[in-house]
């Protein structure tokens, strides 16, 4: 089974395996599963013995960011981003965490790139008790989640700034790009949030003034990205309207084109077709220059029909 722990004590931390991580003595043990849920709860029910509730929320198929208080710990879900190829709906991984005194269990189906932040945090001995380590991974999600929010701030802003006619079908398929990974982040971190101030204000000794105002910091920075990917997502619904309206003025303008075409031609097609008859007695059918007089008042009906829409500004739309 994929995953390790370690034995931290006097901010210290060892790797040890999984196995071994349950029978350490030392001020906390953190272990990390990465693994399909059968695996996980076969573990954690028999070689960890954790109580059945607490297997089922470290195990369950669909989450959300969320935390609750149960027996002397808590249950917190937090959701980051992966290294791993995610759904477009849903593009965040989740990790898992049960947290009591002197211990912390943590699951992931697919590997976040968090984790790998968390790991070294303990290595460099900033982690000491399960306080630090969840607002770490809490601190670690938000930090590595804020440069995605801006810069889809940033490609909004670009596509905003070459606003035009000519690049209507590039710019819409950027704007929607934008507006359905602003949708996706958005689903996760208005709950994270709240789960976040949650379990800031959850009495226990295992939680530290200053895990708090970690807790309370990464909460408002997720509050924060929240706001801006809802503006974005408002933005990108306007920019979207935007483009639609000047891809109907640019199919209104060619179809005024084109009817003011027919209108030219209408008459000039009528002269001809009348002229074209096979029948006798056609007015100047006979005349030595008929065709010229045709040719010539063809051209001035199409002078005069062209210039009748030139003073009534029809190419101006």
């Amino acid at each position: 089974m994929s995953g390790f722990g370690y034995r931290i004590t006097d901010g210290h931390g060892e790797r040890v395996e999984i196995d071994a991580a349950l029978t350490c003595q030392a001020e906390l043990v953190w272990v990390h599963l990465n693994t399909t849920a059968e695996h996980a709860e076969a573990w954690l029910r028999d070689d960890a013995e954790l109580s059945p509730y607490v297997v089922d929320a470290l195990t369950a198929t669909e989450t959300r960011p969320r935390c609750e208080a149960f027996d002397h710990g808590a249950l917190v879900n937090l959701r980051g981003r992966s290294d791993e190829e995610m759904a477009s709906s849903d593009p965040l991984a989740s990790v898992r965490l049960w947290a009591i005194k002197g211990r912390v269990f943590s699951v992931t189906r697919k590997h976040l790139v968090a984790t790998d932040a968390v790991e070294q945090a303990v290595q460099d001995g900033e982690i000491k008790d399960p306080g630090d380590l969840i607002a770490a991974f809490a601190t670690a999600i938000t930090a590595d989640l804020d440069p995605l929010v801006a810069e889809l701030g940033d490609s909004l802003d670009d596509c905003e700034e070459q606003l035009s006619a000519d690049r209507i079908f590039d710019l819409r398929r950027n704007v929607s790009r934008v507006r359905v990974q602003a949708i996706g982040y958005r689903r996760f971190l208005n709950p994270q949030r709240a789960a976040l101030e949650k379990l800031g204000s959850l009495p226990g000794d295992w939680l530290e003034d200053d895990d708090r105002l970690h807790l309370a910091a990464a909460a408002d920075r997720a509050a924060r990205m929240a706001e801006e990917l809802e503006s974005i997502r408002e933005r990108s619904a306007v920019m979207h309207d935007t483009l639609s309206d000047l891809r109907a003025e640019q199919l209104d303008t060619r179809g005024l084109i084109i009817a003011i075409v027919a209108m030219v031609f209408l008459p000039l097609t009528f002269i001809t077709g009348f002229y074209g008859m096979n029948v006798k007695g056609l007015p100047g059918a006979d005349a030595p220059h008929a065709a010229e007089w045709i040719t010539v008042s063809c051209i001035v009906i199409a002078l005069g029909i062209t210039g009748y829409f030139m003073r009534r500004h029809w190419f101006k739309g």
